[in-house]
């Protein structure tokens, strides 16, 4: 039996064609069993997703509730009360909002998989900076209302809390570092910074948050006057801790222990990448799919500390996993020196660009650049016929993979559409090669399907946004359309 130019394992000499019920019944239920799961991943998720939108409004009402019971509206009737009771519910919705930022960035597998991480950071970043405005607003507005409604007065009465009331001076250092996290995530700032750097500042995030934790529960009103309220804001706080503790420290840590994975070896592909492929204990065991990524540390070398996120280039075989590095930073460039036995720390697998995110039997890969990495292993992870899956790679000197490409042509079918040169113009996520043809006709001349398809993308940020663009005026719902951002 020949030997697979894809993945060197053994496959079948049969003819690469469709295999209809009357061939092959046992093939044909196994696809419509397969069928059948990504069904129920797609509903569980659907329920997830629901789910923790449904626990978020309810967390506010709570609080809401919490602030109206203990007098808050009826405290709106003079000035200097109503701006008191204006501070403690921009406080109270600002404490709960920093709670759930920190549940949205700590790696519980049920939200990975139902959001997707890009997704998940996206919202991360939008309620930290609604939970921060509100805390500015309330360290203004119930500083005022202390005064008395006069603004002069105001600055005073600043020192006055700091200085006198418990946990105010951790607050206000606190505040200071949740403000260097906000302005270090702006994006002309984050652009400034190495990776690196800026991973490193976000983390005091952590320590802002603790320090901020304590005047609330030595000098807020409604934790104090309230048995029910404190065991509600104790509940939330340890669970996030927990979910912190737990999921991103403690998972990642059992399994890094648990499969052991280290260099095999280090392979130089084209364009100033090289291929890194790993070795470990029970990796049949682990859960990662094609397409999904990891954030890796490599030991022994400057920068192990700081993790960084590479998806898998090849579908996992149980047996070695393999992922595929550009230079692009100081960590990725000393990837290309790495040493066969060096050993990883890893957390994941994360990511929904994979087969769980599927809702129709036809898809389009649709890549740039080293982008195309976790394409490559889904071309190969996921499963088709001949002619229902579809690579579009646009690439400026040499495309990455094209053997295994060809290979996975020959074998599974794939259908490959190169598109050579760099993006003609920034609105335009075709290559100058092209031609003329607007990405619309062109996309539709290709797929007239199109709409019929899953679209699979990866690469540059404005480049997926501009393929996003052409999709949706294809007729593509936004649901079948799966991407991942790994642009910090």
């Amino acid at each position: 039996m020949p030997t697979s130019e894809v993945t060197g394992r053994k496959r079948s000499s049969c003819p690469t064609r469709s295999i209809t019920a009357a061939e092959q019944p046992a093939v044909l239920l196994d696809r419509l069993s397969l069928q059948r799961n990504d069904c129920r991943a797609d509903r569980g998720d659907a329920i997830t997703r629901a789910g923790a939108r449904t626990a978020l409004w309810l967390s506010l009402l709570v609080v809401s509730y919490s602030w109206a019971a203990d007098g808050g509206i009826r405290d709106l009737g003079a000035m200097a009360t109503a701006l008191l009771s204006g501070g403690r519910l921009a406080g109270l919705v600002s404490a709960d909002l920093l709670i759930v930022q920190f549940v949205l960035i700590a790696r519980i597998p049920l939200l990975e998989r139902a959001f997707g991480q890009d997704r998940l950071i996206g919202l991360h970043r939008v309620v930290g900076l609604t939970s921060f405005t509100l805390m500015i607003a309330h360290v203004a507005v119930i500083t005022w209302g202390y005064a008395g409604g006069d603004v002069l007065a105001t600055p005073a009465m600043v020192w006055e809390l700091t200085v006198d009331y418990p946990g105010m001076l951790l607050a206000v250092v606190g505040t200071a570092l949740l403000l260097m996290v906000v302005i270090t995530s702006v994006r002309p700032i984050r652009d400034r910074l190495r990776y690196e750097s800026w991973h490193l500042l976000h983390l005091y995030g952590y320590l802002g948050a603790g320090l901020v934790l304590p005047h609330q529960l030595w000098t807020g009103q409604e934790f104090l006057g309230s048995t029910a309220a404190t065991l509600y804001w104790w509940t939330l706080w340890i669970l996030a801790a927990a979910a912190v503790l737990v999921w991103r420290i403690g998972l990642p840590l059992w399994r890094s222990v648990r499969h052991s994975l280290r260099v095999a070896a280090v392979v130089p592909e084209a364009d100033g990448v090289v291929s890194v492929y790993i070795s470990g204990r029970n990796l049949d065991r682990l859960p990662i799919a094609a397409g999904q990524f990891c954030n890796w540390r490599f030991l022994g070398r400057r920068g192990w500390s700081r993790a960084n996120p590479y998806s898998l280039s090849a579908a996992p075989d149980g047996r070695h996993l393999r992922i595929s590095i550009k230079a692009l930073g100081d960590n990725s460039a000393r990837t290309q020196t790495l040493h066969p036995g060096t050993r990883i720390l890893f957390e994941g697998p994360y990511g929904r660009l994979s087969s769980r995110a599927r809702s129709r039997r036809k898809v389009a890969l649709v890549g740039a650049g080293v982008g195309v990495t976790p394409l490559r292993a889904l071309a190969e992870g996921l499963d088709y016929s001949p002619g229902e899956a579809v690579l579009l790679l646009r690439y400026t000197e040499r495309p990455l993979f094209v053997d295994e490409f060809h290979a996975l042509a020959r074998e599974r079918g794939l259908q490959i559409l190169w598109l050579p040169g760099p993006r003609r113009r920034a609105d335009s996520w075709l290559g100058a090669g092209i031609g003329d043809i607007d990405d619309l006709t062109a996309l539709t001349g290709w797929l007239p399907d199109i709409a019929d398809r899953d679209i699979y993308v990866c690469g540059p940020k404005s480049w997926t946004a501009a393929v996003r663009r052409t999709t949706r005026a294809a007729g593509v719902p936004d649901a079948q359309l799966h991407t991942e951002n790994f642009r910090w």
